[in-house]
């Protein structure tokens, strides 16, 4: 058994030298015209765009692939960004908490926005790309088979004008040739209908990948401007708590007998004589009215509950409805101008006591 599988292999060899023999020596014959060659446009044009096609897919992945890879680098160094930021925020620092929950928010975002790239855009380029290596190897496999129909043919016909005729070898060149035909024709009826719906094709997936790369980005970069706006809220809250430590309040360390500013206020409120302090306001004052201040600072609020003021506002200044509410340097109060229009009491809000002078 061993002898017949080695003859049955050295025959298959022996088989396939011949046949790169023939095939040599008919590209020799046809390209110096000696031999004519079978030659279809339309197919060669179809070979043309397929190789374009296979080029600018195989640089589309490859750019793919690259971003992918700066995505993960911009990735690492937005994480050892936010540790450098949570080792050094100290926890008695404003936001502390918020701080680490953004951190982790952020790392997770990045992961996902990765994740999904690589899920939708580069996994179909991969498949789409995974298809032209047998459509190439079928090209090559049909150029072959037509160089085969092309030598049969012409060895028919060779046979045939000789002028001692040979009916057998007529005859069986014949059965070479048709065989050789319908090889080659099956392969390039084939890839007739396959490489123009294959080029066609190549639209959808564009389509799909870069759709589905800006949904992504877009949507990657909405969650992360919201991220960096928490990210400033906090930054300003923490300078304005600096600046309030840089600056006393009125109710601060003055040594013996020292009260609290929610102290303060109290007794002022049941103490202080309302016509004493209206510094010229006419009508009816506020419930609850202490003292008037006047804005030195501009001040932008950053909470519903805060006031806005500019330089020059005058403010009155009210007791807080629970004193335990109130924040070390802060004050509650309703612009002069908004009371003396509305009457409202509902628009007072709190302020920082450092960007006012009382007078």
């Amino acid at each position: 058994m061993a002898e017949i599988g080695k003859g049955v292999t050295a025959g298959k060899l022996a088989s396939n030298v011949q046949k790169r023999l023939t095939r040599a020596q008919e590209k020799v014959l046809q390209k110096l015209g000696k031999a004519d060659e079978t030659r279809d446009a339309a197919f060669e044009e179809m070979v043309a765009n397929f190789n374009k096609q296979m080029t600018e897919g195989t640089k589309l992945q490859k750019d793919l692939k690259a971003y992918l890879t700066a995505v993960k680098t911009m990735h690492d160094a937005s994480r050892r960004l936010q540790d450098c930021l949570a080792e050094m925020y100290e926890p008695d620092w404003f936001g502390k908490e918020e701080m680490d929950a953004m951190a982790e928010d952020t790392d997770t975002l990045w992961l996902d926005y990765h994740q999904n790239v690589t899920d939708k855009s580069l996994v179909t380029m991969d498949t789409y790309l995974a298809q032209l290596p047998d459509i190439k190897a079928r090209i090559a496999k049909r150029d072959r088979k037509m160089v085969d129909f092309d030598s049969a043919r012409h060895h028919f016909a060779s046979l045939q004008k000789g002028k001692k005729k040979d009916e057998a070898k007529i005859a069986k060149a014949e059965e070479e040739l048709g065989r050789a035909q319908r090889i080659f024709e099956e392969l390039n009826v084939e890839l007739q209908d396959e490489l123009p719906a294959l080029w066609d094709r190549r639209v959808g997936v564009y389509v799909n990948t870069f759709q589905s790369l800006a949904g992504h980005q877009e949507k990657f970069h909405k969650e992360m401007s919201k991220l960096s706006q928490n990210l400033n809220d906090i930054m300003t809250k923490l300078e304005e708590q600096r600046q309030l430590k840089k600056t006393p309040t009125a109710a601060a360390k003055t040594g013996d007998g020292a009260k609290s500013e929610e102290a303060n206020h109290s007794e002022s409120a049941s103490s202080a004589p309302k016509s004493a302090v209206t510094n010229g306001s006419d009508g009816e004052l506020p419930p609850g009215f202490l003292y008037k201040v006047k804005a030195i600072h501009d001040y932008a609020a950053t909470d519903g509950d805060e006031l806005e003021l500019k330089i020059g506002d005058m403010v009155l200044v009210v007791a807080f409805d629970n004193p335990d509410e109130q924040d070390d340097g802060w004050l509650m109060g309703v612009t002069e101008s908004s009371w003396m229009q509305n009457k409202d009491i509902s628009a007072k809000g709190v302020f920082p006591e450092n960007f006012t002078q009382k007078v």
